[in-house]
C-alpha cells in the first residue's frame, strides 16, 4: 500500500512522528492503529533504540496529556493509581491522582517492577477506570498505554503474567536502525532534540472522532469466521500450551478495522488480518516447553496457522 492512500489526518500524524523517529514507519503505523482501536501497545527491545521517544512523539502529535511511569523494583501500586490522603484542615480524605490519570501513558520498563505493581495497570487498561479505597475514578478519553520492556533474558526482570499480556492489543519490537538512518539521527540531535519542537497536528476531539469512525468499518461474516478459525487453530496447535483467547479475536478485528480505515477503506480485507495477526496473536500464545527447546517461536506458530487456514475469497464490500 502506498502512503498516498493514507487518511489525510493519519498521514499528518505519521509524518510528524517521522520528524523524530527515523526509519520506524511500521512501528509508528502500528502504534496509531492501536490508538485508533482503543487498545494498548507493548514495545519490547533493548534499551536505547527509541521506545520512549516513540511514545512521546505520538502524544505530542495528537495533543494528548502525557504521563510517564518509570517502573522500578520498589514502585508501589499506589504510585501508579494515586492515593487518598487525610487532610486535617478539611477533616476528610482527599484523592491525589497518580500518573495513570492521563491520555497517553508511558509505562517504562514495566517488567522491572513486581507483579503486584504491574497489576495496578490492569483495571485501567481494561475498564478505563481505577478503584481506590472503594471509589471508582474514571480515566480520560482517549486512554492509551504504551508499555516498554526489556527482553526477559535480561537480569532483574519480572515476566508479565498472561492476564497482563492479554490486555495489550499488540506487541512489537523496534529493532536497531539502519546505518543511514542512525547517521540521520546523529545529524538531527547534534544541536537540539527534534522532540522539543514537535507540535500537535490534530487535537483530541479529532482523535475521538477518528476512533468512532473506525468502529463503523464493515467486517464481513467471512472475515469474522476467518479470525475465529485462526484463533481456534492456535488453541489446538501441537506446539501450543495456551492459545489465543476470545479477547485476542476481538483485538484482531478491531485492529483490522483501524488498519482498513487508515487506508481509506470502509471494509476489512483478509490481507489486513494476515498483516496484523502476528503482532496481535504472538504474545498471547504460551508454547509448550518442548517447542521452546526446539527453538520454535510464537510468531512462527502464527505463520504456520495462517498457512493452514483457507483465506476467504469473497468480494468483501458492503
Amino acid at each position: 500500500m502506498t502512503h498516498e492512500q493514507i487518511h489525510p489526518l493519519i498521514k499528518r500524524v505519521l509524518e510528524n512522528i517521522e520528524k523524530v523517529m527515523i526509519g520506524k514507519r511500521n512501528v509508528a503505523e502500528l502504534s496509531v492503529i492501536a490508538l485508533l482501536a482503543e487498545g494498548h501497545v507493548l514495545l519490547e527491545d533493548v534499551p536505547g533504540v527509541g521506545k520512549t521517544m516513540m511514545v512521546r512523539a505520538l502524544a505530542k502529535s495528537v495533543g494528548a496529556s502525557f504521563r510517564r511511569i518509570q517502573f522500578t523494583p520498589d514502585l508501589l501500586p499506589s504510585d501508579v493509581t494515586g492515593v487518598s490522603i487525610y487532610n486535617p484542615k478539611e477533616m476528610e480524605f482527599q484523592f491525589r491522582p497518580g500518573p495513570i490519570m492521563g491520555n497517553i501513558i508511558l509505562a517504562d520498563e514495566i517488567n522491572r517492577t513486581s507483579p503486584k505493581t504491574q497489576s495496578a495497570l490492569l483495571e485501567g487498561m481494561e475498564e478505563s477506570s481505577v478503584t481506590i479505597d472503594g471509589v471508582t475514578h474514571h480515566l480520560g478519553k482517549p486512554f492509551f498505554v504504551m508499555a516498554t520492556q526489556n527482553p526477559i533474558e535480561y537480569e532483574g526482570t519480572y515476566p508479565l503474567p498472561e492476564a497482563q499480556l492479554d490486555r495489550f492489543l499488540l506487541k512489537m519490537k523496534m529493532g536497531y536502525p539502519e546505518m543511514a538512518d542512525e547517521m540521520e539521527v546523529l545529524n538531527r540531535v547534534q544541536k537540539k532534540n527534534p522532540i522539543e519542537e514537535l507540535e500537535p497536528v490534530i487535537d483530541l476531539e479529532e482523535l475521538r472522532e477518528l476512533q468512532m469512525k473506525c468502529k463503523d468499518v464493515h467486517v464481513d461474516e467471512t472475515i469474522k469466521r476467518y479470525i475465529v478459525e485462526l484463533s481456534n487453530r492456535t488453541r489446538t496447535h501441537g506446539s501450543v500450551y495456551l492459545g489465543v483467547s476470545p479477547r485476542g479475536s476481538i483485538a484482531l478485528m478491531k485492529a483490522a478495522q483501524a488498519y482498513a480505515f487508515i487506508y481509506g477503506r470502509d471494509y476489512v480485507l483478509p490481507d489486513d488480518i494476515q498483516y496484523l495477526a502476528p503482532a496481535v496473536f504472538a504474545h498471547r500464545i504460551i508454547l509448550k516447553s518442548e517447542a521452546r527447546f526446539e527453538g520454535i517461536g510464537a510468531e512462527e506458530v502464527v505463520e504456520r496457522v495462517m498457512n493452514r487456514v483457507p483465506v476467504p475469497v469473497q468480494r468483501l464490500v458492503k
